[in-house]
């Protein structure tokens, strides 16, 4: 079969969340040596891994190991759900280690998923306070990350919409008031160092939920610390835009994606 895949899931009995899919690159075009690993978006409490399934198929055509991941949508917060995408991750990376391919994994999040996603590739396992005990192989971190709609922090904002900040709040577990140390731990901006991998921000002109200048913060940071970073917004693109490759600016992410997987990829940072 020309598209097939294989779900894995983490825990027997079966844990629904605790699942992601594997795609393997067409065997009609060289493997190339970076994997992806995507966690989907859908505000912590809704999405699937599935609506990435269209881009596997693509990248495998580009000669890409790919896999995507869901995380438990009722867990009792963030860190839980971190906790998942760590541990998919890892088995993810020990499959690689086992077809004898290199561990350079790239992940990929949009909105929540970037959420998930930017902690996996910029803190270190456990440092937010996740549960890693199960993890095989943490020394194996991400490459790099491709983020799109990229919440910047965790903490109260005049500019944040009420009904979206109950959100942030639900799952982060505890009421700011009462316990603000889990939010300054679910923070990215908490975790921009010299040790960041490189990070291709993909930024919609449209975006009303995590402003894009924050992200353009990140990126002005880490090409002063020499880490090659990315950032460009595509105009007329609203939150979480690239989800299919149907418009001209969704195929252009697309491709740019792509371009900063081998390392080809330059944008300036207005």
């Amino acid at each position: 079969m020309k598209n097939s895949f294989q779900s894995f899931y983490l825990d027997s009995p079966l844990v629904p969340g605790r699942v992601f899919d594997v795609f393997e690159p067409s065997p009609e075009v060289p493997v190339r040596d970076t994997a992806l690993f995507y966690v989907h978006g859908g505000g912590w409490r809704a999405g699937s891994r599935t609506i990435y399934h269209k881009f596997m198929e693509m990248l495998g055509e580009k000669g890409y190991f790919t896999a995507t991941t869901d995380y438990r949508l009722d867990a009792p917060d963030a860190f839980a759900q971190l906790a998942d995408v760590r541990e998919s991750f890892d088995c993810f990376a020990e499959m690689l280690k086992e077809k004898g391919r290199p561990c350079r994994i790239a992940v990929y999040g949009s909105s929540a998923g970037a959420h998930l996603a930017s902690l996996l590739a910029f803190a270190l396992p456990g440092e937010c306070g996740e549960e890693v005990s199960r993890l095989r192989h943490p020394e194996i971190r991400p490459a790099m990350a491709v983020l799109q709609a990229t919440p910047y922090d965790f903490l109260p904002n005049e500019w944040r919409f009420p009904s979206f900040w109950k959100t942030m709040a639900g799952i982060a577990g505890a009421p700011y008031e009462k316990d603000p140390g889990r939010y300054r731990r679910l923070s990215l901006k908490n975790y921009v160092r010299r040790d960041n991998v490189p990070v291709f921000f993909i930024e919609a002109e449209l975006e009303h939920v995590f402003p894009s200048d924050l992200t353009l913060k990140i990126a002005r940071a880490h090409r002063e610390m020499g880490i090659p970073s990315q950032w460009k917004v595509y105009e007329r693109m609203e939150h979480g835009f690239l989800f299919e490759l149907k418009r001209p600016k969704q195929r252009e992410a697309f491709e740019d994606l792509c371009k900063f997987l081998e390392g080809t990829l330059e944008t300036p940072l207005s």
